[in-house]
């Protein structure tokens, strides 16, 4: 007997309707998912079956909500106690799940500030970025390190405040370069004293709080006490100081009066894609601008753009007091509620019309637009080079995501492995990853065993975290450094993990390891060029040359962390405070071996008991 059809699953507003029945009016959180249980959607409500009757409505909706509904098999719910709750968790499951139809921030990298440390009778001046766990006061965000980078190199030419370690600080028998060029005070060697030193430190954070004008006046004031002092070099330098501040100042750009601080986030809509501008304000100075595109959900409008942007984005960074709009948000009192729990303070949102404000957002608006231009201009460029390579590599369509891999490693030591990530937006550099080699390839320099190493690594967490292949983080595409005896052993380890229908291409210098003569290598296929001037052939070496780099800094950061290295990294309860206590104690680790029990309890931190188990360390290993 033949098996019956099996009915095509219900979908759409009819099976909506079924929910309705077991809802009431709480807040919660609900997923929309389709045949294939894959989510389409994540959303909030205030009250959870009001917002699902209107799905359940046959007409009146959006085209994409309308698509949504259409693909809809089933529903899931969660009641929070709050409006608020229901928000934040949307927010992560968003995050999550990366819903299609959910408008999705993908870039969420950490902001850079300045940091003027307070552990040190000398303070240290410096860029940092992540938790704010070091003691200090912090200055930020900014837009990108180089806004901090540019910022701090002329802050050092004003305030003269050192930006070595504390290690090097305490090694130092004499004043070192950045003294002799006039970026420094040379504390270390006391060409400056204490109370000296504090006032420029003083100076600084008043000049990163905005107080620019008295800083100016108090230079001023005192070059000209030194003129009339006869103390010319003196004064000399304080005009320096004065022009480097100038100069400073002119590099912030926007310098609003009447915004002290603020986020100015302005929105460009372009069928379909967004490009969102976010400017930072701080002190009543503009501290650069970072550019973001998120995921449309498949065409949402501004209002509901602006919103899911503004949740994720703070989601894990301190909002400021004021968030000035180019449009309005779905819900402003919600989101501004959200912003304060974050900040523990109030945030006040706003949608500025007139004044000073409405041309910081406008600015920033004329910003998004021109940046949206240029990545769409960009993304033309971009499609026409993978479908160029999909024609040279005779692939079904064009790659959406092209893995290149390349190994690194002098004489076998500090071997690394590197994969960069390349798609229709370019180089994707928040997926770019490192692999140290822990085999013995890496110390028997063994090139085919460190790529067999890193494809079974990538592809084995790959099966696991994604067996189905559902997310976007399979390959469309790999590129190796190397012949055909690097695509064997790739072909080797893809064929026993069970995915060996991903293409893979093998890039070989050529003749003479000439650019531009570089040959293709496919499994079971003659090698092949392409034109010297073709212009898929110059993506690749771009493609190829990242790779590259990406893999040479990781081995260089290895091996300058190898430098760094000391026995007593090895020793039961030494960390980083301890060892650079005992360090700057003893001068070296060869001293801190041959010291005795009472010279180690000297050191700060270092009680009886670790004294103890420093010198019987040492003493096992003589």
């Amino acid at each position: 007997m033949d098996d019956a059809p099996v009915p095509s699953p219900r979908t759409g507003h009819e099976v909506i309707q079924d929910y309705l029945r077991t809802l009431d009016g709480s807040p919660g959180v609900y997923r929309m998912l389709n045949a294939a249980s894959e989510v389409l959607y994540v959303g909030k409500a205030r009250n959870l079956k009001a917002r699902v009757s209107n799905y359940a409505r046959p007409s009146g909706h959006s085209g994409r909500i309308a698509r949504m509904i259409h693909e809809t098999a089933s529903m899931m719910f969660l009641t929070t106690r709050t409006e608020l709750e229901a928000l934040l968790l949307e927010q992560n499951l968003i995050k999550q799940l990366k819903p299609r139809y959910n408008v999705l921030l993908r870039d969420d990298k950490s902001f850079p500030n300045i940091l003027i440390s307070a552990e040190h009778p000398y303070p240290q001046i410096k860029k940092h970025r992540g938790k704010k766990s070091e003691k200090g006061a912090y200055f930020g965000p900014f837009a990108s390190a180089g806004a901090v980078n540019r910022t701090l190199n002329q802050l050092q030419k004003v305030f003269l405040l050192r930006n070595c370690s504390d290690s090097m600080f305490e090694s130092r028998t004499r004043p070192c370069l950045q003294y002799q060029i006039k970026r420094c005070s040379a504390p270390c060697v006391e060409k400056i004293s204490r109370e000296g030193y504090a006032t420029l430190v003083a100076d600084a954070t008043r000049f990163l709080e905005g107080k620019t004008t008295s800083v100016q006046s108090d230079l001023a004031k005192s070059m000209t006490e030194a003129s009339e002092a006869m103390e010319f070099e003196r004064a000399a330098a304080l005009r320096d100081r004065i022009k480097a501040l100038t100069q400073v100042q002119q590099t912030q750009g926007i310098n609003p009066q009447g915004v002290a601080e603020a986020d100015v986030v302005a929105l460009h809509l372009d069928h379909g894609q967004a490009c969102v501008q976010v400017f930072f304000i701080r002190a009543n100075q503009s501290w650069g601008n970072r550019d973001f595109y998120p995921k449309t959900g498949a065409g949402a409008e501004e209002p509901e753009i602006m919103e899911a942007f503004l949740t994720q984005f703070y989601d894990d960074k301190d909002p400021p007091r004021l968030v000035l709009l180019s449009h309005p948000v779905e819900n402003p009192d919600l989101v501004a509620e959200a912003l304060s729990a974050r900040a523990g303070r109030k945030v006040e949102i706003a949608v500025p019309l007139r004044g000073e404000k409405a041309e910081l957002v406008e600015n920033a608006a004329r910003n998004a637009r021109e940046s949206l231009a240029r990545r769409m201009a960009e993304s033309t460029t971009q499609n026409k080079l993978l479908t160029g390579l999909a024609e040279a590599f005779d692939l079904d369509a064009p790659p959406k995501r092209i893995e290149v891999y390349d190994n690194s490693h002098i004489q076998g030591t500090n071997a690394v492995g590197g994969m960069i990530v390349a798609g229709a937006e370019g180089f994707l550099k928040s997926q770019y990853r490192k692999f140290n080699i822990k085999s013995d390839a890496g110390a028997n320099s063994d090139d085919f065993g460190m790529m067999k190493e890193v494809l079974t690594r990538r592809f084995e967490r790959l099966l696991k975290e994604d067996p189905e292949r559902k997310s976007d983080m399979w390959p469309d595409l790999l590129l190796i450094d190397g012949g055909a005896g690097q695509v064997s052993a790739v072909a080797e380890i893809l064929n026993e993990l069970g995915v060996e229908d991903i293409p893979m291409v093998g890039v070989a210098k050529g003749i003479d390891r000439d650019a531009g003569k570089e040959e293709f290598h496919r499994l079971g296929e003659r090698p092949f060029a392409l034109q010297r001037n073709d212009p898929v052939l110059y993506f690749i070496q771009r493609l190829r040359d990242e790779a590259h780099r990406w893999a040479i800094g990781a081995h260089r950061a290895k091996r300058a962390k190898a430098v760094s290295l000391t026995p007593l990294d090895d020793i039961p309860g030494i960390g980083a405070t301890r060892k650079r206590a005992l360090l700057q104690h003893f001068g070296s680790a060869k001293a801190v071996a041959r010291a005795g029990l009472s010279d180690l309890q000297a050191v700060d931190g270092i009680s009886e008991a670790m004294a103890k188990t420093i010198a019987d360390y040492f003493s096992a290993k003589s």
